[in-house]
This record gives C-alpha cells, sequence and structure tokens, in this order.
C-alpha cells in the first residue's frame, strides 16, 4: 500500500488531542490509526446507504396498472423464467 503524506486544515485541537492519545494508547501510529477511522467511515455510509435503498424498496407499494393488466406478473415470469402457473 502507498503512502501518503497529508496536511489537514481546520482540525479541531481537543478532538484532534483526544484521537492522537488513543492511537498512542493502541499502540497505532497516527496514519494508521486516521487510515483505520477513514475506512469505517466510508463502510459505515456504505452501509447506510444500502439500507436507505431497502428502506425505500421496502415503502414502494403496489397500484393498479388497469384493466387487463390483472396477469402481467405471471406472464412477466413466463418470459424471463419460461416458467408457467
Amino acid at each position: 500500500m502507498e503512502k501518503t503524506f497529508i496536511g489537514v486544515r481546520d482540525v479541531d485541537e481537543e478532538t484532534f488531542r483526544k484521537f492522537r492519545a488513543l492511537a498512542v494508547a493502541n499502540k497505532l501510529r497516527l496514519g494508521e490509526a486516521l487510515t483505520e477511522a477513514m475506512k469505517k467511515l466510508m463502510k459505515e455510509k456504505h452501509t447506510n446507504i444500502k439500507r436507505d435503498k431497502v428502506k425505500y424498496l421496502l415503502e414502494v407499494k403496489p397500484f393498479n396498472w388497469g384493466r387487463g393488466t390483472e396477469k402481467t406478473s405471471n406472464e412477466i415470469d413466463e418470459i424471463l423464467y419460461e416458467f408457467k402457473k
């Protein structure tokens, strides 16, 4: 894995001190701790996005497509899966 030097502005000083102390307590270099924190944040955000999509899909309600479409779902299954009910 390639290492990159970065400079970050506008970091809350107290938060940074606590983060650095936590890294030292866990015997991690600051860069390693920051990398882990960034990976965790990205994973959480990705998980939340997935959760939001599932939640949205669960909120979709069935609707009436109109007259003559009562068997549309079965017809689609027959076409997609070569399956007759």
